[in-house]
């Protein structure tokens, strides 16, 4: 099982808590875990990432492990402590301003 934290306007948008989990087939990576998310809820399809490209929508970030994976392949695997559950893998909102 997979836990996975979302940012407060992802989790409105889906109705659910703080933490999803999920359930991952193949290899653990950012990739199989949006795509397990956006099956279990097709709401979120396009607001973590593009759908044509599969980019990471501006503003957004995947933290693992306290590691940044954001600029990581989306195939590259995430740690073992993810993969079994016993770490999230975080969505964060980037903040801009000044």
């Amino acid at each position: 099982m997979i836990r996975l934290e979302l940012p407060y306007h992802l989790r409105k948008i889906a109705s659910v808590d703080d933490e999803v989990q999920l359930n991952v087939e193949s290899a653990v990576t950012v990739a199989s875990v949006l795509d397990a998310l956006e099956e279990r809820y097709p709401m979120l399809r396009g607001t973590i990432r593009d759908h044509a490209s599969g980019e990471r929508r501006p503003f957004l970030r995947f933290f693992a492990c306290e590691e940044d994976f954001s600029h990581e392949r989306p195939d590259a695997p995430l740690p073992e402590a993810v993969a079994q559950g016993r770490e999230p893998l975080l969505v964060v909102g980037a903040l801009a301003g000044g």
